[in-house]
């Protein structure tokens, strides 16, 4: 049996999967199956897969009709042979090192039953915009996410198969919040970690995403950290109010813009701020923040990046 089984859930990934099928399949650590689940995809994300998965005998390709991205992960964790099951998502690239990285940390610490990991977020064009140094140890990541805050990103997590099986699996009930009902049940059983280096480089989109779809994630943490705060009988309060990703509003997505690229200043990539300058310019060309992030990525310095460890937002 092999010691990992990476684990993707595809549906209609074609711009960025090639890049990412790459990123798996050319790890230092090679001990892995690769369990693709293609979920119903109707663009030519099957076509990729079916090439790739006829060269490389690693990856066991499982297609069938749309049943949803929880549905996939349940179906994955049922059908996956490894000690370890690491997660990605389509669009997002794993470090090469990361499986090696996070399966010598497992092995080491036996009483670990989730590990994670830096991330450096990236855009649609590859674009460096900053990187998570998220909270490391067990204390940090639970205090952080018994408030609403996801300080293990889901595309960067590995864990022990049987402990997430022991528990059910993802639970159907929290669509868009699976990974934080998981990750604190996990919490109650073992220790949590997060390596203190870029193992994924998780991809941001600007598009537009519903305001619903939005809100009804924000109510599925909240109900999430509710069962845990009781099952914990711990009192708790909620922090999430609001979500990073932006609305089909103008206004929503100017803040966007704004957020992404002055944090692409702040971390040194000049260029991609003002790529985000310009974009917030002709969502708002009057807007006197974007025309001061466009003058500071033009001519002035980025300050030094920040060390100190943060929840995702």
């Amino acid at each position: 049996m092999p010691a990992v089984t990476v684990l993707m859930a595809v549906y209609n990934a074609l711009p960025f999967l090639p890049q990412t099928l790459d990123s798996v399949l050319n790890q230092t650590f090679t001990d892995f199956e690769f369990l693709i689940i293609n979920d119903g995809s109707t663009d030519r994300s099957g076509e990729i897969l079916r090439t790739y998965a006829a060269r490389d005998p690693r990856i066991r390709l499982i297609e069938r009709e749309n049943r949803g991205f929880v549905a996939s992960l349940n179906q994955g964790l049922d059908l996956a042979h490894g000690e370890f099951l690491a997660r990605i998502d389509a669009d997002d690239l794993c470090t090469p090192t990361r499986l090696a990285d996070q399966v010598a940390y497992l092995r080491a610490h036996p009483d670990c039953v989730l590990v994670g990991g830096f991330v450096q977020l990236i855009d649609a064009k590859n674009r460096p915009l900053r990187t998570l140094r998220l909270p490391v140890d067990h204390a940090d990541i639970d205090r952080y996410q018994l408030a609403g805050h996801t300080s293990i990103p889901h595309p960067v997590a590995t864990f022990r198969l049987a402990a997430a099986k022991a528990l059910g699996g993802y639970n159907p009930r929290y669509e868009s919040a699976e990974d934080l009902d998981l990750w604190l049940r996990l919490a109650e059983v073992g220790a949590i970690h997060n390596i203190p280096r870029v193992l994924v480089q998780y991809r941001q989109h600007d598009n537009s995403m519903s305001s619903t779809h939005s809100q009804a994630q924000l109510d599925n943490m909240h109900a999430i950290c509710r069962a845990a705060w009781t099952r914990r009988n711990v009192p708790g309060k909620f922090e999430m109010t609001e979500h990073w990703r932006p609305g089909p509003d103008r206004a929503s997505r100017l803040r966007y813009a704004l957020s992404t690229g002055w944090c692409a200043f702040n971390e040194g990539h000049r260029s991609t701020a003002r790529i985000y300058a310009l974009k917030a310019l002709r969502l708002h060309p009057a807007s006197l923040q974007a025309a001061k992030l466009l003058a500071c990525a033009l001519i002035k310095p980025s300050p030094k990046p920040q060390t100190a460890a943060e929840p995702l937002p």
